[in-house]
């Protein structure tokens, strides 16, 4: 049986090496009447608990003037807003508005998209908040100026890559995050008293106000963003490549790699006890090469094949198949590594990675996320975790981890690997655990040290109540991370569990960003349970309790009914970090009491 998938799986992959066509994202805002009486989700189609956020209207500004009127409007009804955006692809609920279900109102930046100005004298350039990245870049390369740093996937916005802390890899000069860019930022707020005649005003924030420490990274609830000034550079190109080695002592490179490598980052396959560092670095213009990244997994996916792939998935989950995932895996890890992990040499053809190194445009290199791009064609293809048909679906545990304790965690996560060896092989088919590095920020919400950013993304399955082979490691990983290594989260990712004690962590940083919130938004219009959660206000909490609620990262588990006790799922204490407390399966508790 797993032979037969496995060979499914690879007759598919090579049949999306030969596809150019794809169905972009549906629409995240749905309504039933116009723009009234609608439904709000993220571009995978569920939140971390599975609840829908219902609004009373959606508005779509076209101009920073429109803008500033439906501010004004819900202010003086005092209604709860949020901003949304194009693909929003942020996991948690940041984009549901707070207050009664069903009565708040959404501002979608969708028409707020144009590049505003450029000053080439100082390499800066204004954009509108709702920019895709990819938009932005183009422009800021027609103008031969290069964004320094981004994420790695395109089909995120100006907007919302700031308000979740974004990031490229890099400790160079002011890091990775493309918050540390910013140097001018526009914001509609609300306002309690008119201001020429409206319930809301517009603020310029310079790069010497303080506030802008506030607003660069702001989870949404200071208002909305209009428009952010970056400070770009002459663009310049780099040269990337690829490079496996075997993962015996790698824990100890870590922090040298970061430093000799410029745009360096690191996966690390657990199972198949291998490494791949990205060596990538900056070059001069004048390099020849016309190289582009295509990622693959980013790539317009035939939807027959990933449900296929998915459908393989959840039989080996069924199944308690663990050994067959890691056959799966491997041959996909296999296959993207020789094939390039989707970098082309040429800028051209789906089939043009002839060698290392790579070279091409910052503008071209930086990000990919070509299944947002293509033509309609009745979803025979798409991203391959659209929720319209029934392809990827996965947790995500993003946390970052001081470069000065980043070894004992991998040689604790290691521990479990050698325990559990085909534990961790779920995490293989979305790049293991995938490592950037940032710095540390001047921003409230921002980084707190120089870290190593890991995300691990793992298979989720569709019923709330049915657990995860394994999950008690992955549950282990994620409370050590936390816990042990006291790491921060990605705001736009993770689970609920992973915002536990952020308020803790962050200390006096917080207590200024609350100020500033408060300052710009003082009745919380734009605040909302979950941020007033993450944020420690208000007596909000991130965890949800009841039964199974562990199986999704709702809490961590106290009582066996936390977890799947009819399905053999059990709470009880971590094999490595013992104050964890996991979902394990157990054939027979009297056997393990």
């Amino acid at each position: 049986m797993a032979a037969t998938h496995i060979a499914l799986f690879a007759s598919g992959l090579a049949v999306l090496l030969l596809l150019v066509q794809g169905s972009p994202p549906g629409p995240v805002v749905r309504c039933r009447s116009g723009n009234t009486n609608c439904t709000v989700t993220n571009g995978y189609g569920a939140f971390p608990d599975r609840s829908t956020c219902r609004v009373a209207a959606v508005a779509y500004p076209s101009t920073e003037q429109e803008l500033l009127l439906a501010v004004s409007d819900a202010t003086e009804k005092q209604q709860h807003m949020k901003a949304v955006t194009m693909y929003s692809h942020s996991i948690p609920k940041l984009s549901c508005p707070g207050g009664p279900s069903g009565q708040g109102l959404v501002i979608s930046t969708q028409l707020l998209n144009r590049s505003v100005s450029v000053d080439m004298a100082t390499s800066r350039m204004t954009f509108e908040a709702g920019i895709t990245l990819r938009a932005l870049l183009d422009a800021a390369a027609a103008r031969g100026l290069a964004l320094p740093h981004s994420p790695y996937w395109q089909g995120i916005t100006l907007g919302g890559l700031l308000s979740t802390g974004s990031h490229g890899s890099s400790v160079f000069g002011k890091g990775s995050a493309v918050h540390e860019y910013v140097v001018g930022m526009r914001l509609v707020v609300p306002s309690p008293v008119p201001v020429n005649g409206y319930y809301a005003k517009i603020v310029n924030l310079g790069e010497d106000n303080p506030d802008l420490l506030a607003a660069k990274v702001s989870l949404g609830v200071l208002g909305v963003i209009s428009q952010v000034t970056l400070q770009l550079e002459p663009m310049f190109k780099r040269s990337i490549t690829n490079r496996v080695v075997s993962d015996v002592g790698f824990e100890q490179t870590i922090s040298s790699y970061a430093a000799a490598t410029y745009y360096g980052d690191i996966s690390w396959y657990p199972s198949q006890r291998r490494v791949v560092y990205r060596d990538d670095i900056k070059v001069p213009i004048t390099t020849k090469g016309k190289g582009v990244n295509d990622y693959l997994g980013f790539r317009a996916q035939p939807t027959l094949v990933v449900a296929s792939l998915r459908a393989s998935e959840e039989l080996l989950e069924a199944t308690g198949n663990a050994e067959g995932k890691c056959v799966l895996f491997r041959l996909q890890v296999d296959t993207l590594i020789a094939i390039g992990m989707g970098f082309k040499n040429n800028d051209g053809g789906l089939l043009e990675f002839t060698g290392y190194p790579v070279i091409g445009n910052q503008s071209d290199m930086q990000s990919a996320g070509s299944c947002l791009r293509s033509a309609e064609d009745n979803l025979l293809t798409a991203c391959g975790w659209d929720p319209r048909f029934a392809g990827l679906f996965y947790h995500q545990t993003t946390i970052s981890i001081p470069f000065t304790t980043i070894a004992g965690f991998i040689a604790d996560v290691k521990k479990l690997r050698d325990a559990h060896p085909d534990a961790l092989c779920s995490t293989e088919l979305y790049l293991g655990f995938f490592m950037r590095f940032v710095r540390n920020s001047t921003a409230y919400l921002g980084k707190t040290d120089d870290v190593v950013d890991i995300d691990i993304t793992y298979y989720r399955s569709k019923d709330p109540k049915k657990p995860r082979l394994y999950e008690d490691v992955l549950e282990e990983i994620e409370q050590m991370a936390l816990f042990k290594y006291n790491a921060l989260p990605h705001w736009g990712k993770n689970r609920n569990v992973g915002f536990l004690n952020v308020k803790n962590k962050l200390g006096a940083k917080l207590d200024k960003f609350v100020s500033v919130m408060q300052k710009y938004d003082s009745n919380g219009l734009f605040s909302s349970d979950w941020t007033d959660a993450v944020l420690g206000l208000r007596g909000k909490e991130v965890v949800v309790q009841g039964d199974g609620c562990a199986l999704e990262g709702l809490c961590i588990c106290s009582t066996d009914d936390h977890c799947a006790p009819k399905q053999g799922y059990y709470c009880r204490p971590g094999e490595v970090y013992e104050q964890a407390r996991v979902c394990r399966k157990i054939k027979s508790v009297e056997a393990d009491g």
